[in-house]
């Protein structure tokens, strides 16, 4: 497994997608730098950030050797990488790049700008009137499917639980505050509380504050 103690996680606190590799981290005891930029206040797009990833997308990782990741799946894989929460036969790992996938074109692309444009920024929900019920079906959609799948799955992979599930846990878990109605998914939520129950679990509110990300207690 990678040393990872002089590399630096940028995250911005509030986010399923930032939450995932810090969850990642914590399970596995990593202790990562970790800075934190207010996107809200423009701070993901200064100068000084484009040059360190100029897409100015975060979470983005950068290694000891200069290298660097972007993407929040991506990030978590890559730490995930010779643990325990990496699947370990191909069918495996290929249901957790299916859902992985899933999670980014389904799930957080429809839950997070509802809940960014009803929760987190209210005041811009007039702005986007017309998108939020669209995006609220197409995210009930690709609930209803997860919770299908989760009817007959206690985990994400055959392989139980893993990087998989805190990729698609990320943002379902906060779909509730965007207004998504957790009765219609009770395998969600039996899900949700396996997940939960996880040795090194940290809430969100939990790990994205401070400016370390600790092994968990």
């Amino acid at each position: 497994m990678a040393t990872h103690e002089t590399s630096t996680l940028y995250m911005t606190q509030g986010s399923g997608n930032s939450f995932k590799p810090a969850l990642v981290a914590s399970q596995l005891g990593l202790n990562l730098n970790v800075r934190f930029l207010n996107v809200l206040a423009g701070e993901s797009r200064t100068p000084e950030f484009l040059s360190i990833n100029p897409q100015g997308q975060l979470p983005y990782l950068v290694l000891n050797n200069d290298l660097s990741i972007g993407e929040s799946n991506a990030i978590a894989w890559y730490l995930a990488e010779g643990t325990t929460l990496m699947p370990d036969t191909a069918l495996a790992r290929a249901q957790a790049v299916q859902w992985m996938n899933y999670e980014q074109t389904k799930l957080e692309a429809n839950i997070s700008p509802v809940r960014f444009f009803t929760y987190i920024v209210p005041e811009l929900q007039s702005e986007h009137e017309d998108m939020i019920p669209v995006w609220r079906e197409r995210g009930n959609q690709g609930l209803g499917l997860l919770n299908n799948y989760l009817g007959s799955n206690d985990f994400i992979t055959d392989y139980g639980y893993s990087v998989a599930d805190i990729a698609v846990y990320g943002y379902t878990h906060l779909a509730e505050e965007g207004g998504f109605d957790f009765n219609e998914y009770q395998n969600i939520v039996k899900w949700m509380d396996r997940v939960q129950n996880q040795q090194g679990y940290k809430t969100i509110a939990e790990l994205l504050t401070g400016e370390n990300i600790q092994a968990a207690a």
